[in-house]
């Protein structure tokens, strides 16, 4: 496995094709808006800076068109926004592009890699690769295995893992996997508990990094993820588990206030301009 197509230039989007590139992979980068495409070349280009490797700038290409994307990649990722139909869409079209050996994996975090595999002629070839965000600094690669993902195809993305400096969890299909199924409880919690008045925002997060050893408080990541983000993740939960994972009522206001964390500028904390680039 050389070379790595991401789908798709958001926060997960830029954080994997780095992490990628880093490696020794040639990436080539694939958004329909040029804008992203753009923030992404920047954002590489500073983590490159960070760690002293420019020179590798050179195995990543940017591009619009998802054929140029696909057509020689051997590993395909897929990290467009968290619905169902758009994901299916995209993997459709994959299907027609990529050769027969390529691998698509769709960097989902709650939804199920065999309903989108079950849309393309090569489900045996398809996965998902739960990255976290910041994708550079965090060690775990989730592997959903949908029912028909091959043992081969499993192998190679835990040698994958590998070379990107991760390590991997093999985790069969259920709603949520295993972090996000856990940490929306979490969160979910978090948040009643702002509601309720427990305690503020601030001591919330600090007593769980102080008292569960947690590198961030569970509001402070949601922020990071985006609570429109968290909000389509707990909606397909409840939807499928049922009434534990029901959203938070603070998170449906946040989400219709606009207020969606760091990357717009406010959720749970207040950031300055530019804190989510």
């Amino acid at each position: 496995m050389q070379k790595v197509s991401v789908i798709g230039a958001g926060t997960m989007g830029r954080g994997i094709a780095f992490a990628c590139a880093a490696a020794g992979f040639s990436v080539v980068v694939q958004d329909i808006h040029e804008q992203s495409l753009n923030t992404c070349r920047a954002y590489v280009s500073k983590q490159f800076e960070k760690i002293g490797k420019t020179d590798a700038e050179a195995n990543m290409i940017y591009t619009t068109e998802l054929k140029q994307a696909a057509e020689d990649a051997d590993l395909i990722i897929e990290a467009v926004l968290e619905v169902m139909e758009l994901k299916i869409s995209v993997f459709k079209e994959l299907d027609r592009y990529a050769k027969p050996s390529a691998i698509m994996a769709t960097n989902t975090s709650t939804l199920s890699p065999t309903e989108i595999g079950a849309q393309t002629s090569r489900p045996k070839q398809c996965i998902a690769l739960h990255f976290f965000n910041p994708v550079p600094k965090m060690k775990l690669i989730e592997v959903i295995c949908g029912l028909e993902t091959s043992e081969d195809t499993i192998d190679a993305c835990f040698q994958f893992g590998e070379a990107l400096g991760k390590e991997c969890v093999k985790i069969n299909e259920f709603p949520g996997f295993a972090v996000s199924r856990m940490n929306c409880l979490i969160g979910n919690e978090a948040m009643t508990m702002v509601m309720e008045g427990v305690g503020s925002v601030q001591d919330i997060d600090k007593a769980m990094k102080l008292g569960l050893n947690h590198p961030m408080g569970p509001l402070e990541l949601a922020d990071l993820v985006g609570l429109d983000t968290r909000l389509r993740n707990m909606e397909y939960l409840y939807k499928t588990l049922g009434e534990k994972f029901r959203p938070c009522p603070i998170l449906v206001k946040y989400v219709k206030a606009g207020w969606l964390g760091k990357k717009s500028g406010r959720g749970f904390y207040k950031y300055s301009q530019g804190a989510s680039s």
